[in-house]
């Protein structure tokens, strides 16, 4: 079952707005078996300009599914976050289908889907298999946030991996799409 965490930033979360987004999400679950319990946390933004952006995340145990999408309109943004979900989802549950149909993981969380929409979502989404095309090993430095964003940016890169000196944890510092600063905290499970 999906549960919802719904924030508005320079917007207020109607009652209309809350229900749409819900509505719309939770057709997602047709997707997943019984034993997923998730929760969908929506943010709703709007912009100066009028221009509004909807980013969705769905963690899971083995699996996050998220997508964001900007529009003039926040029910049409919606749909096509909803669109772009529902896309995630076919595709990952045909490779994972097709590699691991005996293993328990990230397949377990989806329900059965006929053969005819794995064979549509793998030509909408590309038959190719995930190559590594190089491979670098590194000794991660201890460093706090600032000097990791240092490092990543005279390396050119859009990410960081280090070793957080108060935490002795790995990080991950990367570059977002509006020129600000992303961190990621690992945990060990």
């Amino acid at each position: 079952m999906l549960n919802f965490n719904i924030r508005g930033e320079n917007i207020e979360v109607t009652p209309a707005i809350r229900e749409y987004t819900e509505k719309k999400i939770q057709k997602l679950e047709r997707y997943f078996t019984d034993e997923v319990n998730a929760t969908a946390h929506v943010n709703l933004k709007v912009y100066n300009d009028r221009q509004t952006k909807v980013e969705v995340t769905i963690p899971m145990k083995n699996l996050t599914l998220r997508a964001e999408e900007r529009n003039s309109d926040m029910y049409a943004a919606i749909d096509l976050i909803n669109e772009k979900l529902e896309r995630q989802i076919r595709k990952y549950k045909t490779r994972v289908n097709r590699k691991f149909r005996e293993r328990e993981g990230v397949a377990s969380y989806f329900a059965t889907v006929t053969e005819s929409n794995e064979t549509a979502a793998a030509q909408e989404e590309g038959d190719g298999e995930f190559e590594v095309v190089r491979t670098k090993q590194f000794s991660l430095k201890p460093m706090d946030q600032e000097e990791a964003i240092l490092q990543m940016n005279m390396l050119g890169h859009s990410f960081y991996i280090f070793t957080d000196a108060e935490s002795n944890g790995t990080n991950i510092v990367y570059k977002r799409k509006d020129g600000k600063y992303g961190l990621i905290e690992t945990e060990v499970e």
